[in-house]
This record gives structure tokens, sequence and C-alpha cells, in this order.
């Protein structure tokens, strides 16, 4: 858990150990998965970047961007629609059911090897390796899917997965090296990365799940999310793993209008177009999660009780979040692996963990 206000770290301690089996104690250098915060501590602040530089036009498709979406229903999908989950895509597509045995969960080897090889370089799991085939079967279903309301919000991976290609296509550079090179490299956040185990020992990661429908194995340093782990660990939506003062930088520079030690990184109007309310019909900002526009007389406050209208962040499904407060100058983190060893608890949520913690920084702030 980690907690800044006014450029100042006030909190910054870690709690429990990495597994119910293993007793080494979590430390606050320790690296988490991330989940859902990569959309907007990779994708959209890549985004944010590409339209500060005048590549990106919010009012334009898909189809002005993704040529492989021309003559599909993806084509006139609008890009602020897309960043506030509101142009009609489905929420999810369960690409690894289709190469799997039902059963059993054991990989269909006609898709998958157990070494790298030249058909075989997307890695998803330790001496697991999907077929370099599969990434355009991937794409082929996204295109094919149908779509929902358009102007309603449907919260969705699939957004996210689209923004990431836009990202590669006007860039022209895989989106890690992409968001490396004009972020965290310059911000000098050195545990903030796709494909951990690339650049640090398994021992500085947390394990998520011990995982028995697909990978059949602890998932320890591949993203945890199987469509992001079927992309090569790298996509739109998922993949990021940081540690919380690292991933502080990143949102202190947003917090400073843009500016971080003298070097300005976004236009403070590219920063309040985004982390504003931009929807009707939602609570979103342009990529980011915002409170309940009705906080004050709802029952039950989101992300809590005290956060102003002007908070701006996310969460992620294996038990993260991070949460800016421009009005109060704060920035709470909290990362977990709660779905270690399963998914299926999901106490951190029933209890409203995250939430709790956060009004009670609020609390102590205003004591």
């Amino acid at each position: 858990m980690y907690a800044l206000k006014n450029g100042k770290t006030i909190f910054n301690k870690a709690y429990g150990t990495l597994s119910f089996d293993n007793p080494a104690a979590v430390n606050t250098n320790l690296v988490f998965d991330l989940a859902s915060v990569t959309k907007i501590a990779a994708t959209t602040v890549s985004i944010m970047k590409l339209y500060d530089d005048g590549k990106l036009d919010l009012n334009k498709t898909l189809g002005d961007y993704l040529s492989y979406t021309k003559e599909t229903n993806k084509e006139t999908l609008v890009i602020k629609d897309i960043l506030l989950h509101q142009a009609g895509l489905v929420p999810f597509i369960p690409f690894y059911k289709a190469v799997i045995d039902s059963a059993s969960g054991e990989p269909n080897w006609n898709y998958f090897s157990t070494s790298k090889n030249k058909e075989h370089s997307f890695q998803v799991a330790n001496d697991l390796f999907v077929a370099n085939s599969y990434q355009q079967t991937i794409q082929q279903r996204i295109l094919d899917s149908k779509l929902t309301t358009k102007g309603k919000y449907v919260y969705s991976d699939n957004d996210f997965i689209y923004l990431g290609k836009i990202v590669e296509t006007l860039s022209g550079l895989p989106l890690n090296q992409f968001v490396e090179d004009n972020f965290y490299k310059p911000l000098k956040m050195n545990s903030t990365t796709f494909l951990p185990l690339d650049k640090m020992y398994k021992d500085k990661i947390a394990p998520t799940e011990l995982e028995k429908h697909f990978r059949q194995q602890q998932i320890w340093g591949f993203v945890h999310d199987e469509g992001a782990a079927m992309m090569g660990g790298v996509a739109g939506h998922a993949g990021l793993f940081s540690n919380a003062p690292d991933l502080s930088i990143l949102f202190e520079m947003m917090l400073n209008k843009g500016n971080y030690n003298g070097v300005q990184y976004l236009k403070p109007s590219t920063i309040e177009l985004f982390t504003s309310y931009q929807s009707d019909v939602s609570r979103r900002g342009l990529g980011f999660d915002k409170p309940e526009k009705d906080n004050e007389t709802r029952k039950e406050a989101y992300p809590s009780k005290s956060t102003s209208s002007f908070t701006f962040g996310h969460t992620g499904f294996t038990g993260t979040c991070v949460w800016v407060d421009p009005s109060n100058n704060l920035i709470y983190i909290f990362l977990s692996n709660r779905v270690n060893p399963t998914r299926n608890n999901n106490k951190l949520g029933q209890l409203g963990i995250r939430a709790k913690i956060q009004e009670a920084i609020y609390a102590a702030l205003s004591n």
C-alpha cells in the first residue's frame, strides 16, 4: 500500500507473504501484475502522447487507423467512444478456450509447443509457447464479433486491445517499446515493464494464480490475463507489471500537469481532457475510470466516499488500483495478488478492502 501527498511519500508499507505456501515476506519493491491498470499506465498514456503530437484524432474511427477493420462492423467505431467503453464492442473473448481440451484444460498441441521455435515464439507460461499463426486468429475473432448497443457503457478488454494496436500502427513500435521509450525510461521507472522475466529475477515478482483451467501451473512472472498471455504478454488491456513507488512516478507526473523534474511529458490540457468526465452515460473519462457522479448520495460510493470529482485512476482484476486526486494532491496505490492461489476468492472485493483503505487515508489527512 502506498500514498503520496504533496509530492512526498506519506505511506509505503507491505504486508503478508508471497502466498499461503511461500513464507517469503512481501516487500515494498515487489513487482505485481497490474492487470487492467495496464489500460491507463501503458495504453492510455500512449494514446495521450500520440494525441499530443497530433498523430491521433479522437473523432476519427478504427478504419482510419487500422486498415484491416475496413469493410467490417468495426470500421466506423469512433476512437473517443472506444476510450469510453461505449463503442459497442463485446466485453471479453476467451481466446484460449478454442485451443484447449474443454474437459481437462490440456493445451491442444496443434497450437502449442513446449519450446520456442520459428513457429511458436509467443510464450504464455513456463514451457508453453503458442503458435505465431494464432495471433491472426485472435484479431479475426475480435473482427468477427458482434456489436452490442453503441452509446451504451459496456466495459470491454477489446476496446483496449484495439487501442494498443493503434499505438503500434501510428508509432511503428510495439506497445511496450513505445511506452518505455516515451515514459518509463526517461522517468527512470526501472521496475515498470511488460515481460518482467526478461528484466528481473522471479523472486522480485509476486506470483498470481495456480491456474488449473488452461496453463495448468503456478503463474509467476507471466501475465495472469489469458488473453494477454495468448498475445505473448504485451497487450493494450493487460500485461504491465510494477511496484507502487515506481508506478507513482508516472501518476505524479500527471498530477504535476505533465511535468516531472523539469521535463514536460504531456500537455496540461491533454491531461485535463482525458481525466475529466467525458460521457453522459457513464462515470468514465477517456481511458480513465472516475468516481461515480452521485457519490454524495450513493449508498456504496465508488471508489470511496471522500474522493473528489476530479479523481482519476483504474482498478485491476489481480487486486490492484491506482487513484489520483488532484483536489487533494494525493496518489493512492494498492497492489496485491488476490488471485493467489485462485481467482475464486474475492474477499478483497466483497469486503471493500481497497475502498476502506482509501477512506482511511482521507480520514487521517483530515485530522
